[in-house]
């Protein structure tokens, strides 16, 4: 924390004229003004609680900086990490004592940069370096997906290596979890559960986006015994933004690039009893062939509804194993009825066609069926049916509110170099 130095007036005048860029002449006398010498060592002046020697500090102990000098002060107190991340601390308002106000960060070198002033108003300053002990309980931060380029669709997660459910600490994670778009768009973290982050824009990225991913956490207290890690940083891109929305009432599936028609495609969709899901879906991965059999949804062997199909062009939308694919054998009914398990079937050159655009990250919705909504999380990416709204009380900063964030805690997890 930063204090402006207290003002003294050296030499008594009736009348003081303070003349930017201009000279100062004195009222009376030929002294020099202390206030112009270059300062000097402050080292007899203060004394702070740090680690002597090879010794390293307890970061769960706040660190404390006091002036020796009767009739000095300490006027400023810095203390930087080896990262760029600032301390927050407090001056006392008699210039006496500064002290750290939140805990230092474990495993870290910290700089400490002291200003003060003697009785006479003269500047002095002191520069002390220390380190911190490691902290032996880390709490880990592995983000996805992998680096590449993606739809503008796709959501950024974090998994952390332990599960963290104080509000208190959720909020501290948060806040170092940081997402960097050019061009620059509003976002925020949901948690899913207490080991698990999604972190998505208002609305889509935007196409030809980058998107930058990095933890300020390491060594950061997160709550007793438990102290960030270190977390390797991630870079995606967007391509274009291309979306694919099928009308199951109208079987028909409607292709766009950067919201111009590229394509329409006649389509099968789920059948009563199997109607595929309502919503928007995320294209999670694309295999060109993959067998597909009823039990793997629940189908016993010998019923009406039971198949065993190599299946080929099958872009995959849910964890559930919901595709859209090359369905030959239904070409009759594409375009006028539903017929699949939940699928959506096209012939085989429309699927190798669709198949051939779309990227992992691209956005697949459904209207018109009589199917439930997608659910945000446990099966794929259905983050984009919460309301932003919604999405915003998922936040451990906001929680549907305005973030209140101090400036000392913005700056504590904020290295300088960034």
């Amino acid at each position: 924390m930063s204090h402006a130095p207290r003002i003294r007036t050296v030499l008594s005048c009736t009348l003081l004229v303070v003349s930017l860029g201009a000279t100062a002449t004195a009222c009376g006398g030929s002294g020099s003004n202390p206030l112009s010498a270059s300062p000097f060592d402050a080292a007899d002046s203060i004394s702070f609680n740090g680690p002597k020697g090879d010794d390293k500090a307890d970061p769960d102990k706040p660190l404390e900086v006091t002036s020796k000098d009767d009739d000095g002060r300490i006027t400023d107190v810095t203390a930087t990490d080896s990262t760029g991340r600032q301390l927050a601390g407090e001056l006392s308002a008699d210039g006496k004592r500064w002290h750290s106000t939140v805990p230092l960060a474990a495993g870290v070198h910290y700089t400490v940069r002291v200003a003060t002033e003697d009785d006479q108003g003269a500047p002095g300053n002191r520069t002390m370096a220390f380190d911190t002990k490691p902290a032996s309980n880390r709490l880990n931060v592995t983000f996805g997906p992998k680096a590449g380029e993606y739809g503008v669709g796709q959501p950024v997660t974090a998994q952390l290596s332990a599960p963290v459910k104080d509000k208190k600490a959720r909020a501290q994670v948060e806040r170092a979890l940081k997402v960097d778009s050019v061009p620059s768009v509003d976002g925020a973290w949901y948690w899913v559960d207490s080991k698990t982050l999604h972190y998505r824009p208002k609305e889509y990225w935007p196409a030809h986006a980058t998107v930058s991913v990095h933890s300020n956490l390491n060594g950061i207290k997160v709550s007793d015994k438990l102290y960030g890690g270190a977390a390797k940083p991630l870079r995606l891109r967007t391509g274009d933004r291309l979306e694919a929305i099928t009308d199951a009432s109208a079987h028909e599936m409607t292709v766009k690039r950067d919201g111009h028609v590229i394509n329409t495609i006649p389509v099968t969709t789920g059948k009563p009893g199997f109607s595929t899901r309502n919503g928007v879906k995320v294209v999670l991965g694309k295999t060109y062939y993959v067998r597909m059999t009823s039990s793997s949804i629940g189908i016993a062997a010998g019923s009406s509804d039971s198949y065993d199909l190599p299946v080929y062009y099958a872009t995959q939308v849910t964890l559930s194993g919901e595709y859209v694919h090359a369905a030959p054998w239904s070409e009759g009914s594409q375009g006028s009825a539903n017929t699949s398990h939940g699928c959506t079937g096209m012939s085989t050159s429309n699927a190798e066609w669709f198949f051939n655009h779309v990227r992992q990250g691209d956005i697949v919705s459904v209207v018109g069926s009589d199917g439930d909504t997608m659910t945000p999380f446990d099966n794929g990416y259905g983050d984009w049916n919460l309301s932003w709204a919604k999405w915003a009380k998922g936040s451990a900063l906001t929680g549907g509110k305005q973030n209140t964030e101090t400036p000392a805690q913005t700056a504590r997890l904020r290295p300088a170099a960034l």
